[in-house]
């Protein structure tokens, strides 16, 4: 027997609508003013590993902070003043000001051993995990 559903395309519309209500992003909403930019964070039992794609800023631009399981990232791309006498802006499309993106990860980052890369316009950072305090026993007297 084969499987007939009614077509709504309404659907779709509030399902878009209204996912951002129920789930959760894993990331903090901006400061006002401030763009998110895209990251991908993966883990193995060592540590965390995010890839930020931050196209057109200076690496000294770039800021990071960890505070224990929270990192946060923000930069600013900057215009440029790329217009010649007697040229005119017809279009201009690319994204100047700040972006900021914040994780709330699984696990407290150890600062000490973080590293960070910056080619291409992506951000690498690699945080490794801190270790997991192990439960002390007491011995009774």
């Amino acid at each position: 027997m084969a499987n007939i559903t009614r077509y709504s395309p309404f659907d779709d519309a509030f399902d878009d609508l209204f996912r951002g209500f129920f789930v959760r992003p894993v990331s903090y909403d901006a400061p006002a003013g401030a763009a998110q930019f895209r990251v991908n964070v993966s883990e193995n039992e060592k540590a965390y590993t995010l890839r930020a794609e931050v196209p057109g800023v200076k690496k000294e631009d770039i800021n990071v902070t960890i505070d224990g399981d929270t990192v946060a990232i923000s930069a600013e791309v900057k215009q440029e003043k790329d217009v010649k006498n007697g040229d005119r802006v017809l279009r201009l499309e690319r994204y100047y000001g700040k972006l900021y993106r914040a994780f709330t990860l699984g696990q407290a980052v150890e600062e000490a051993g973080t590293s960070a890369k910056y080619a291409d316009g992506v951000l690498e950072l690699t945080l490794p995990k801190k270790a997991a305090a192990q439960a002390k026993r007491i011995n009774i007297q």
